[in-house]
C-alpha cells in the first residue's frame, strides 16, 4: 500500500491544482477574499483566520490556484500527519487508513477556500497533541493542544465541538485517570485566542453572534427532509464500507475502545457528529460542517478496524472518487451553453464569463459607482475587476460584512449603479435616486439587468432601507455589554441600538 499511497497523493495534487486553475472564483470565495484585501481581527459571520491567510497570500498572487494553495495541499498535509501517527500503532494499517481519507472524494475535488480550510488543519493538529497528551500526560502538550485548538476556534466556532469531545473523553475515563488538569490546560490556552473574538464582538455590535446565534435561522423547524438529508451527508462524508463494518462489529468493537487512544479518536469524530443530529431534526446540517471531524473518523477506523476491512474503503473510495474525477473531467469539455435549459445558468455565465460581463459596465466607470443587488455577485465583480462593488438593498442576513466597508452616507448625491441577474423592481430603486434609469444586456444566452440611480438621496434610504436593516439585524441581546456597533453609530449616532 505504501506506492499506492504515494501515487495517490502525486495524483490527486495533480488534478487539484488543475481544477483549482480553471475553475473561477466563487461567490462565497471572493467574499473571504476581500476579508483578505482588508484585513481586520474580526469579520461580520465568522472569526478572522482564513482572512488573515489570504492577506498572506494576496502578497504573492491574486490567482485563483495561488489563493486555494491551503485548501489544495490541506487533506495531503493530513494524510501524511496521519500516516506518521499511525505508523507507531501498525505500519501497514496506517498506510491503508491514510490512503482512504485521501481518496473520500471530497479530498479529491476540493478546491474551494473557506473557514473550514484552517479549521480542519488546527483541529488535526490540536487532536494530535492531545493524543500523544494523553499517551505521555505531557502539560506542553496538553498547552499545544490548546493552542491549535484556540487556533481553530478563530478559524471556524465548530471548534468549540471538538473541545466537547474532549469534555466527553475526560467524563468517560475511570475515576483515576481522568486528567482534568490536561484539559484545564487546553481550557486555559483557548482563552487568549477567544479573548480576541470576544473583543472584536464587544466592539462590532456582536456580530459574530447576532448572525450565528439569530439571523440566519430563520428557515430553522422540524422537517423530515433534513435528517435525511444530513444522513445522506454521513454516507457521502465517512466510508459507508467503514461504517458498516463497524457497527457489524460492535461486539468487538468495546474492546477496542477500551484502549484510550481508540476511544479518543472515536469521540473526537461521533460526539461533534452526534450534536449535528440533534440540529438537523430543526436544520439543514451543511456538507461542509462535517469536515474537520471526518480525519479523526479514518484515524478511529484505522485504529479498531483490520487491515482486510480498510482494503475495502480504499476500493470503494476509490472507485467513487473516480466517478467524481470522470464527471467533473468530463463536464469540463462541454460547451457553457449545455447549461442553458438550467436555472442556474445566468449564474454560470457570471462567474464564467465574468470579464466579458465587467466590459459591459466599462461605459459607466467614473459616472457611477459600482454595486450589486446581492453579496455573492457585488464580491465576485470586485474580484474579477479589482475594484470594490458595494452591496445596495436589504440583501440577505449571510455575508453582510459590506456593512462594515461600505459607508453610504458618503454615497450621498452621487450615481450609482446596481448591477443584478434578475429583472428589478422599480419600487425597490425609485425612492431612493432624484431619477432611475433600467437596462439590460444579453451575454451568452443570460439577461443581465443594469439599475442607473441619479443622485442618491441618502437621508431616504437611511430611513426606509437602513433602519429596517438595524432593526432587523442589529438588535443587541439585553444580557451583553456593548462597546460600539458601526452600524447603529454610523448611521443613527442619536440613538442606540435596539435590544433583543
Amino acid at each position: 500500500m505504501r506506492t499506492a499511497f504515494y501515487a495517490a497523493l502525486v495524483l490527486t495534487l495533480a488534478f487539484k491544482f488543475w481544477l483549482a486553475t480553471v475553475l473561477p472564483m466563487t461567490g462565497d470565495e471572493a467574499y473571504f477574499v476581500y476579508w483578505g484585501v482588508y484585513p481586520d481581527y474580526g469579520f461580520y459571520d465568522h472569526p478572522p483566520m482564513i482572512g488573515w491567510i489570504l492577506a498572506l497570500l494576496l502578497q504573492l498572487s491574486r490567482a485563483e490556484w495561488v489563493l486555494r494553495l491551503p485548501v489544495i495541499v490541506l487533506p495531503a498535509l493530513v494524510a501524511l500527519a496521519m500516516l506518521q501517527y499511525l505508523r507507531r500503532v501498525d505500519e501497514s494499517k496506517a498506510y491503508i487508513g491514510a490512503l482512504a481519507f485521501l481518496l473520500l472524494p471530497v479530498n479529491v475535488w476540493n478546491v474551494l477556500i473557506t473557514t473550514d480550510t484552517p479549521l480542519v488543519l488546527f483541529s488535526f493538529l490540536s487532536a494530535l497533541c492531545y493524543a500523544a497528551a494523553l499517551r505521555r500526560d505531557s502539560q506542553p502538550l496538553y498547552a499545544a493542544a490548546g493552542a491549535f485548538l484556540g487556533l481553530a476556534f478563530l478559524s471556524k466556532y465548530f471548534a468549540v465541538l471538538l473541545g466537547l469531545a474532549y469534555l466527553g473523553f475526560v467524563l468517560t475515563q475511570p475515576a483515576g485517570r481522568r486528567r482534568w488538569r490536561g484539559l484545564a490546560t487546553v481550557v486555559a490556552c483557548v482563552l487568549p485566542f477567544a479573548a480576541i473574538n470576544v473583543w472584536w464582538n464587544y466592539n462590532h455590535c456582536w456580530a459574530n453572534l447576532l448572525f450565528n446565534v439569530y439571523n440566519r435561522h430563520g428557515d430553522a423547524g422540524w422537517s423530515l427532509r433534513n435528517p435525511l438529508l444530513y444522513a445522506l451527508s454521513i454516507l457521502y462524508m465517512l466510508s459507508p464500507v467503514a461504517l458498516y463494518q463497524l457497527w457489524r462489529g460492535r461486539a468487538a468493537l468495546r474492546q477496542e475502545l477500551a484502549e484510550p487512544r481508540a476511544r479518543f479518536f472515536m469521540f473526537a469524530w461521533a460526539v461533534p457528529l452526534a450534536v449535528f443530529a440533534l440540529l438537523a431534526l430543526v436544520k439543514q446540517i451543511g456538507l461542509h460542517w462535517l469536515l474537520s471531524f471526518v480525519p479523526f473518523f479514518f484515524v478511529a477506523a484505522a485504529l479498531t478496524l483490520s487491515a482486510a476491512q480498510l482494503r475495502k474503503s480504499v476500493v470503494y473510495l476509490g472507485v467513487f472518487s473516480a466517478i467524481h474525477v470522470a464527471a467533473i473531467l468530463g463536464a469540463s469539455f462541454l460547451p457553457m451553453e449545455t447549461w442553458k435549459s438550467s436555472r442556474l445558468y445566468d449564474g454560470i455565465v457570471f462567474h464564467v464569463k465574468t470579464a466579458e460581463l465587467l466590459r459591459q459596465l466599462e461605459p459607466y466607470a467614473g459616472k457611477y459607482e459600482f454595486s450589486a443587488d446581492g453579496f455573492s455577485p457585488a464580491v465576485t465583480a470586485s474580484y474579477a475587476s479589482g475594484r470594490y462593488f458595494f452591496v445596495f438593498g436589504t440583501a440577505s442576513s449571510h455575508a453582510r460584512h459590506d456593512d462594515i466597508l461600505t459607508d453610504f452616507r458618503a454615497l450621498a448625491g452621487k450615481n450609482i449603479l446596481v448591477l443584478r441577474k434578475n429583472p428589478p423592481n422599480p419600487a425597490d430603486y425609485a425612492p431612493y435616486f432624484a431619477r432611475v434609469e433600467y437596462r439590460q444586456f444579453e451575454l451568452h444566452g443570460a439577461t443581465f439587468h443594469l439599475v442607473l440611480g441619479q443622485s442618491f438621496d441618502y437621508p431616504k434610504y437611511r430611513e426606509q432601507v437602513l433602519r429596517p436593516l438595524r432593526d432587523r439585524y442589529y438588535r443587541i441581546p439585553s444580557y451583553l455589554p456593548l462597546g460600539h456597533c458601526y452600524f447603529c453609530e454610523r448611521y443613527f449616532p442619536d440613538e442606540p441600538c435596539p435590544a433583543r
